[in-house]
């Protein structure tokens, strides 16, 4: 390889010391500060049912986690009028808001929790088989909350009227609902609330619910009056407070939908906070909107062949959504664009879905084809680069249950992308080793061009041409290996499968780092260690790996770049520290095959194996032997 002009090897350094400034930087002032945010989050998780701040007089009531309680907000799509939420008089903690009114049960396989009569939401969610972390003890994943609570998040679905019309009595989020019958909501059992508002309108509402995480909500009106009423079907999702986000590029977070012809619609907390940030949807057909976390989500399905309005917006009581007045809220809402005519002495009805739960990709599909839902499987993110990333998944989900472990359906999956890129790597390994046995060659080359670098490309490019060498086949591996390296890191991101997925030893979860160190003996040492030095076993083998096959390459006749090389294991194991284990684990498997392949086929060729060689051992082996 031809040495560098000194001005290009002074960029190249001040490039990687760079590039390492801002991996440190990065580490130190947003990874770690972030891993603390959630350490207090998950501690206020704990102390939410015991602690209560007091609230100064005169000022708007505060929550534990000092949010004010959500007043007279929440109103749907600019139409219809909108129902108010009267402002509660006292912060209450979690428990506190879900006594304030009468419930009725949900419990599932899948879910635990209740329907508030008070205002007939779904306000209540825990998730059976989802807990905080791997510790069997830890607390269950909470989803939904009462709007009283500190984070409350829930959906609500009701009636609304044209705001220009004669406004009959209807329910609203105060309404007290009576509920037909006794028991929980189950997949068995689905429950019927009844309200009348004594002018000639009875309402009923049926919610059923599967053994997993599909509500079906059936809102009817029967009208005793003497006249046609219209009446607008609404629902909404609200959220209060900016819920704990990765924030990391790779995954969105925040309010998402599949809304008609819009297509897919994302937007984040922050986009939505800014003035003209929410987004309005006039008279759309087929979709769903709500909001997605990392691996949780919620979705309301409107009827797919009813034309709806809907909205993604952060709001707040008065106008706009500045921070400096309070905590923010965000709502996703539709209502459906014609309303609903209710003839007198006649009954009608309408429909809708709503799913809350766990980001499972098999359950989201199969629910997008059994309730013909448009692109419901789009609540997964798998990016521009899908084409790779959700066949990745399918294949390890197919090894997982050959294997019944992800981390060995990781090993699986390389070797198989090993034996697919084999015959186009042979021959960019073949490639390089010969070049290897053309190195003496070259380098006389070099010296007979030393002070003619115009001649020395000449000569160089027609031994190439003679031998039927390409110089940047070695690279051709590395850049194979990227699309699958960012495909299978996009899975053990997005993918639920591997949370809380172990694989054997000490890692008990491969969508996390490596929890060990080294700078702590791997917690011999009784203290912790920052978060950019958890350098654990696992990406110490990466890196021992890696630079085990740098070895089999012979010595860059550029000193600089060869001390690139020398020490580019060593930044890519600092890298590799914190991204999840199972992508690691991957990385170093990859590299144990390649040295395999890369020297047997060295071997094929009678190319010298250079590692001794460059690790000066060459003279000691060859006086041993």
């Amino acid at each position: 390889m031809q040495t560098q002009h000194p001005d290009n090897q002074k960029n190249l350094l001040l490039a990687i010391l760079l590039s390492v400034g801002v991996l440190f930087f990065w580490q130190v002032f947003y990874a770690n500060p972030k891993l603390k945010d959630e350490q207090e989050r998950l501690k206020r998780q704990k102390d939410v049912a015991t602690q209560q701040l007091p609230t100064a007089p005169g000022t708007t009531p505060t929550s534990t986690a000092g949010a004010p309680v959500v007043g007279t907000q929440p109103s749907v799509t600019p139409g219809p009028a909108a129902p108010a939420v009267p402002a509660a008089t006292v912060a209450m903690t979690r428990a506190q808001a879900l006594a304030a009114s009468p419930r009725v049960a949900i419990d599932t396989p899948a879910l635990k929790g209740s329907v508030a009569l008070k205002g007939g939401r779904i306000d209540d969610l825990l998730l059976k088989n989802y807990r905080e972390t791997v510790q069997p003890s830890s607390p269950n994943i909470v989803l939904f909350s009462p709007r009283e609570a500190a984070d409350s998040y829930f959906a609500e679905f009701g009636w609304t009227s044209a705001a220009s019309a004669a406004t009959p009595a209807l329910p609203g989020p105060e309404t007290l609902w009576s509920r037909e019958g006794a028991g929980a909501l189950t997949p068995a059992t689905p429950v019927t609330l009844a309200w009348s508002n004594g002018q000639g309108l009875d309402f009923k509402r049926v919610i059923s619910i599967d053994e997993n995480f599909m509500f079906k909500i059936v809102d009817s009106v029967a009208n005793k009056t003497s006249g046609e009423v219209l009446l607008y079907p609404y629902a909404r999702l609200y959220r209060y407070g900016t819920p704990k986000i990765e924030g990391f590029f790779i995954q969105h977070e925040g309010l998402v939908g599949v809304i008609g012809d819009a297509r897919l619609q994302e937007l984040t907390y922050s986009d939505v906070q800014k003035d003209g940030g929410g987004k309005a949807y006039e008279k759309k057909t087929g979709g769903w909107l709500g909001f997605t976390d990392k691996y949780w989500a919620t979705a309301m399905i409107p009827d797919q062949s009813q034309p709806y309005t809907a909205r993604m917006d952060c709001i707040r009581a008065g106008k706009g959504c500045d921070k400096a007045r309070g905590k923010e809220a965000f709502q996703a809402d539709y209502f459906a664009s014609s309303g609903l005519a209710v003839p007198a002495g006649q009954t009608r009805n309408t429909e809708a879905h709503l799913f809350a739960g766990a980001k499972q990709v098999g359950l989201i599909g199969a629910y997008e084809k059994s309730h013909q839902v448009k692109d419901l499987s789009y609540l997964i993110d798998w990016g521009w680069f899908y084409f790779i990333t959700k066949p990745m998944y399918q294949v390890i989900h197919w090894l997982y249950s050959l294997f019944k472990n992800f981390g060995l359906a990781i090993l699986a999956v390389t070797v198989l992308v090993k034996l697919a890129f084999f015959p186009l790597a042979n021959k960019s390994y073949e490639s390089m080793a010969r070049m290897k046995k053309l190195q003496p060659e070259m380098e006389r080359i070099r010296d007979r061009y030393k002070d003619d670098k115009a001649g020395q490309q000449k000569e160089l490019m027609a031994l190439y041409q003679k031998e039927k060498i390409n110089p940047m086949a070695g690279c051709l591996p590395i850049l194979l290996q990227i699309p699958v390296f960012f495909a299978l890191y996009k899975v053990l991101f997005v993918t639920l499968d591997m949370r809380h997925a172990p694989f054997f030893g000490w890692i008990k979860d491969l969508s996390a780092a490596d929890p060990t160190s080294v700078f702590n003996l791997f917690g011999l040492l009784p203290y912790a260690v920052p978060e950019f030095l958890q350098i654990g076993v696992w990406p110490l083998i990466m890196g021992v790996t890696m630079w085990v096959q740098m070895q089999l390459n012979p010595q860059n006749p550029d000193p600089v770049q060869q001390q690139i090389f020398n020490w580019m294991p060593v930044m890519f194991t600092f890298m590799l520290g914190t991204f999840p284990a199972g992508l690691v684990i991957y990385w170093a498997w990859n590299n144990v095959l390649s040295i395999i392949q890369q020297t047997w086929i060295m071997k094929k060729n009678g190319v010298d194996n250079p590692i001794l060689k460059n690790l000066g051992l060459e003279r000691l082996f060859k006086k041993a032997t």
